[in-house]
């Protein structure tokens, strides 16, 4: 889920924070990749009404393969190194959020087969977009696949975002490429959302276009601290806690610049009577945005390197095991070899010889003065 509703209030409100650009204008760029979600992407992406599906001679699904596969390759065509971060252990706190993501896709499941057994395909195919599940095999078949092709593979000990945000900030990535919002919570720099999209071609494009967030323009517009931001998501509603009725995000980011922070703001909400759930659990949501269960950047450096694929594990792996066509798969491994040669994945920025500017200790960005933020806050 992220946040909800994040993207729409910076949107709005500090819109200097977001931008579309094309996605060669990424070429030199380190993008450290939420695996989980692009993957999750790839499953939903190739269902239809009839439930036709990449797979191999098994019945399995393979369109997370070919999606990973040659879009991973589009990137290196376009001068873009990835590293694929993926998610470890839920935090204890998700776990009732999981626990409602189950309950409806069981009820979906169920909605499917319905709408199946009826013969409405339209309704069928609604509910069979939100049935997939990035099972541990997906996972695991995603990762054999990327190591094969000398792809760099980050397994974070618990949320992908967080560990991304890591690498983001020790300048080991250029942004944070994921759906999730919350990757800015968690503090990364920069956040990059459809990329996968933008590699798409035909219908599935749509012209879109890669989407950044910068998350210092966007506190500095706010006129507001990293840990007021946190609060803020927190309010908006997060996955580790409950919400509060009424409070959307235009109104958690007024109430908290108002008062401060949230303790300061649950005051004032009791004093009116407003409803707060008994679970409302922000204190734990907070430690977990500010202190993530991360691994160390310098500890994860050393295993940043991209290789020459190893074409024949490839065409075992993805010919022999999942019905890929050969001549096609030896075509991408081809392509790939040519990037990597011509040095296309190797190039470098300009700017990339200077070194980014890092967050303070706890990713916490200064503060603007108060007399700007005062100017700001007017404007929105």
């Amino acid at each position: 889920m992220g946040i909800r509703q994040l993207a729409k209030l910076i949107v709005d409100h500090a819109p200097r924070a977001y931008k579309e650009q094309d996605i060669r204008a990424l070429f030199g760029r380190v993008i450290a990749i939420d695996a989980s979600m692009c993957i999750y992407q790839f499953l939903v992406a190739v269902r239809t009404a009839d439930a036709a599906n990449l797979t191999n001679e098994s019945g399995e699904i393979t369109s997370h393969l070919s999606g990973v596969f040659y879009r991973t390759i589009k990137l290196l065509e376009l001068g873009i190194k990835p590293i694929y971060v993926f998610d470890g252990k839920a935090p204890d706190l998700k776990a009732n959020e999981l626990a409602k993501r189950r309950s409806r896709r069981e009820e979906d499941e169920q909605a499917a087969a319905k709408a199946r057994e009826e013969g409405d395909l339209e309704l069928y195919a609604k509910y069979a977009r939100r049935v997939n599940k990035v099972s541990a095999e997906t996972i695991d078949n995603v990762k054999r696949l990327l190591r094969l092709m000398g792809i760099p593979v980050v397994e974070a000990p618990s949320e992908a975002e967080a560990q991304c945000a890591v690498l983001t900030r020790a300048g080991l990535a250029y942004a944070t490429a994921s759906e999730d919002m919350d990757a800015l919570t968690f503090g990364t720099p920069l956040l990059i959302r459809n990329l996968f999209a933008a590699l798409a071609s035909g219908a599935e494009r749509k012209d879109r276009k890669p989407s950044e967030f910068s998350l210092a323009i966007t506190l500095e517009d706010l006129g507001i601290s990293m840990d007021q931001f946190i609060d803020i998501c927190i309010l908006c509603g997060c996955d580790y806690t409950c919400t509060i009725p009424k409070i959307g995000p235009y109104r958690a980011l007024m109430l908290v610049k108002q008062h401060g922070c949230i303790e300061e703001v649950l005051a004032s909400l009791r004093e009116s009577n407003h409803p707060i759930p008994d679970d409302f659990d922000y204190l734990g949501a907070r430690g977990l945005f500010k202190e993530p269960h991360v691994k160390d950047a310098a500890d994860i450096e050393p295993l940043l390197e991209w290789h020459a694929p190893n074409e024949e594990g490839l065409v075992q792996f993805l010919v022999q095991e999942n019905s890929f066509n050969e001549q096609l798969v030896r075509k991408a491994v081809e392509r790939m070899t040519k990037a990597l040669r011509s040095g296309v994945a190797n190039q470098s920025r300009l700017d990339n010889f200077f070194k980014p500017k890092t967050l303070p200790k706890k990713h916490e960005p200064e503060r603007p003065s108060s007399k700007r933020s005062t100017k700001r806050a007017r404007k929105t």
